[in-house]
């Protein structure tokens, strides 16, 4: 059976291809930049001393992102934290595809405005390679999560990457996919963002 087209892929196709191909001056609809994955990152560091910390977050992990996360361990020994190599530290789960527009969407449209004071996001968090990197502070701000049995607060970085040649292709990309960038931050290419 062949699930439905996501809300925001239908929109990317109709609406974001041709105003991207307006907006950067492409000569082909090829040369749009596109999303390849969305990875979802969380460091656990109590787990150093209480795994059931970790087998937490990948329970809330995998609720928030709708696909089992895999668990991510120490790449080194670190004696200051008293970790070991290999040692279980966080978790991590890579969406494609359909999964990753279903959750952008809902990332966009309800989980950020559940941020406290938020104010739009930094065009200042692009990669060399124009991926995108978002901070969350607390998991209760998805609605998957039922904030009533949250026994503590555990952050995320949500890194969005895509295609792109540039960080000024990746911005209009994520603009134009309905990211919230702040008025403050100004485009990614440096120059403040006009309101238009």
């Amino acid at each position: 059976m062949k699930l439905p087209t996501p809300r925001l892929l239908e929109r990317y196709r109709k609406e974001i291809v041709p105003e991207l191909v307006k907006i950067m001056g492409y000569k082909s609809v090829m040369q749009a930049p596109r999303l390849k994955k969305i990875v979802i990152n969380m460091g656990v560091g109590e787990a150093i001393t209480d795994i059931k910390f970790l087998e937490k977050s990948m329970e809330e992990l995998a609720m928030i992102a709708g696909q089992k996360p895999v668990m991510t361990r120490s790449k080194k020994a670190i004696a200051n934290f008293k970790i070991r190599e290999g040692q279980p530290i966080g978790c991590r789960v890579t969406l494609r595809r359909q999964r990753m527009y279903e959750f952008l969407d809902r990332f966009i449209s309800v989980a950020l405005p559940r941020i406290r004071d938020f104010r739009g996001l930094s065009a200042d968090s692009f990669d060399a390679n124009g991926n995108y990197t978002i901070g969350i502070t607390e998991q209760g701000v998805f609605p998957e999560i039922d904030t009533d049995k949250v026994t503590r607060e555990q952050g995320m970085d949500v890194t969005i990457v895509m295609n792109s040649r540039s960080k000024k292709e990746s911005y209009e990309l994520l603009k134009l996919l309905g990211i919230p960038f702040s008025a403050a931050g100004g485009s990614a290419s440096g120059g403040k963002t006009q309101k238009g």
